[in-house]
């Protein structure tokens, strides 16, 4: 069992709390917000079982979120490490909630979380609202390999690659769909796109290539 396929459980259990969840968010295995002054974050990491690098990983979120989720898949026997009580209670005692899923998806509330007390990092924590709200649709599972991610940056990307498939593109042209189109095609970051002409930018053949292995996909306007 793969640990994108916790993901699913897990985001619907988020989305009954009334958080809007998307995967693979900055070093996150997943992100939800819940709208509100301020955002309210909610974290979430998985593995296949309940271990020390778990809560390792939650003890590095506690600084960008503001309610931290570790999820795992339960043992078969019952015997893994959710049912230590002392596991337990280091989740409690550091303010986690503990979830975990079953082989048909079920998702159990081991341990509910409470306020966590250590100080926030403003700066990643905006990193991570930024991502959440400009990237568009969910395209990413949770748990996953994070090379490469279809973050928003990549999303517009695309969306300005696959405008080009046809003719090449002035990207005063591409901005109203694409907001940063001019930024993304002077920057060039991928290597998709080269100037033409003066003005005009034409996609390269690794472009063409990304078009192909990445498309189609989910709506493709966002910004990085």
């Amino acid at each position: 069992m793969l640990e994108t396929l916790l993901y699913e459980p897990v985001k619907r259990f988020l989305e009954t709390l009334g958080y809007s969840v998307k995967g693979e968010i900055g070093p996150c295995d997943l992100v939800g917000l819940r709208d509100g002054e301020p955002t309210v974050v909610v974290i979430g990491e998985m593995k296949l079982t309940f271990n020390l690098e778990l809560i390792l990983q939650g003890v590095d979120r506690m600084a960008i979120g503001d309610e931290i989720w570790l999820a795992a898949k339960l043992s078969k026997r019952g015997k893994g490490r959710e049912s230590d009580p002392r596991y337990r209670n280091l989740c409690r005692r550091l303010g986690f909630g503990l979830l975990g899923v079953s082989d048909a998806g079920q998702v159990d509330v081991l341990v509910s979380p409470t306020a966590p007390l250590p100080r926030k990092d403003p700066r990643r924590r905006s990193r991570l609202v930024d991502e959440h709200k400009r990237r568009q649709g969910d395209p990413v599972a949770g748990g996953g390999s994070r090379k490469p991610i279809m973050t928003a940056y990549r999303q517009q990307a695309l969306g300005c690659a696959a405008t080009m498939m046809s003719a090449p593109q002035r990207p005063r042209d591409l901005k109203q769909a694409f907001p940063d189109a001019p930024k993304i095609l002077r920057r060039n970051v991928y290597g998709w796109f080269e100037r033409s002409e003066r003005g005009v930018y034409a996609l390269t053949a690794a472009g063409r290539s990304a078009v192909a292995s990445w498309m189609p996909m989910p709506d493709t306007q966002a910004a990085e």
